[in-house]
């Protein structure tokens, strides 16, 4: 009897994995609940969604569902642990770049992305997300010219739903990945394997094993479109409003949770060189692949294959 199982979520996939077979179909359940919720607030691509409604009316106090306030403040507590580096405002330069429906509909990019070639719209400021309005009983105020985008946070606050509700309801140790966003749930001190790779069907470049806590990884080399003959990809520079330099093309990074391991892992990319001094200095171990060279590790990340790597305090 099978262990794991596969669902499309947020424009990726959706993996799910247990230690016993009888309980798969029930955290199956569990997590096509949380996505179709999620997805029916946070979505900035569903009109309908409550951040959509949100977004159209910046400066308003807009009622919405808490759920969306819970994932907005998780947004903000990122945009505070790294000086706004990891920023949820980017909404607009995003549609400006041309990233303004669901990334399956966009044009694939054709060529390769050139230093200096791939200017944009100027940012709202680095701080701007603190004029963010929520209020925990369900209500959202973006601050005007703005709008909000989860894309930084979005799927790793989702794993981390997914395994908070299947280790309530079901008490039992499960695996969650979102597009390679992991966390485990109820850890029983037996490692997972996971596999790391720039893209779902690409090639593995290391396996490590996961007792707990979370992994992530931020990567250029995914999302990628082509707009008015640019090349451009997600991962933005908050300072500038542009795609970042490719100089880390890849970073993978452990945290107590999926959120704390993305966020870690997105301020990287941004930070480009300085980038290894801050994950050390904040303790977290992680993996950065350069556009050319030798991968980078920082105390804590595993040499070898299959060496556990446990979540960063």
């Amino acid at each position: 009897m099978r262990t794991h199982t596969h669902l499309d979520a947020f424009g990726t996939y959706l993996y799910l994995a247990v230690r016993r077979p009888a309980t798969l179909g029930a955290a199956m359940r569990l997590a096509q609940t949380v996505v179709r919720d999620v997805d029916a607030t946070c979505s900035r691509f569903r009109d309908d969604s409550d951040l959509s409604r949100a977004n159209a009316a910046p400066g308003s106090w807009v009622d919405v569902d808490p759920l969306l306030v819970s994932a907005v403040g998780v947004a903000c507590e990122a945009a505070e642990a790294t000086d706004g580096l990891v920023h949820p405002l980017l909404g607009r330069t995003l549609v400006q770049l041309g990233y303004d429906r669901d990334f399956r509909r966009l044009t694939p990019a054709t060529t390769t992305l050139l230093p200096g070639d791939h200017g944009g719209p100027l940012p709202p400021s680095i701080d701007s997300w603190r004029a963010i309005g929520l209020d925990p009983e369900g209500a959202i105020r973006v601050p005007p010219g703005t709008a909000l985008d989860l894309g930084s946070t979005g799927k790793a606050w989702a794993a981390d739903l997914i395994a908070a509700a299947t280790e309530v309801e079901l008490g039992e140790a499960s695996l969650v990945s979102v597009g390679g966003d992991v966390r485990i749930s109820a850890p029983d001190g037996e490692p997972w394997d996971v596999a790391l790779s720039e893209d779902p069907f690409g090639p593995v470049h290391q396996s490590v094993a996961l007792t707990d806590g979370g992994l992530a990884t931020s990567s250029t080399r995914v999302r990628r479109w082509s707009h008015r003959g640019v090349v451009r990809h997600h991962l933005l520079d908050p300072r500038t409003g542009r795609p970042v330099d490719e100089l880390w093309r890849t970073v993978t990074a452990t945290g107590p949770s999926c959120v704390a391991a993305n966020t870690a892992s997105t301020a990287a990319v941004v930070l480009g060189a300085s980038a290894p001094a801050w994950l050390a200095s904040h303790g977290v171990a992680a993996r950065l692949q350069p556009a050319h060279g030798s991968a980078v590790t920082t105390t804590g990340w595993p040499a070898q294959d299959d060496l556990v790597t446990r979540s960063a305090s």
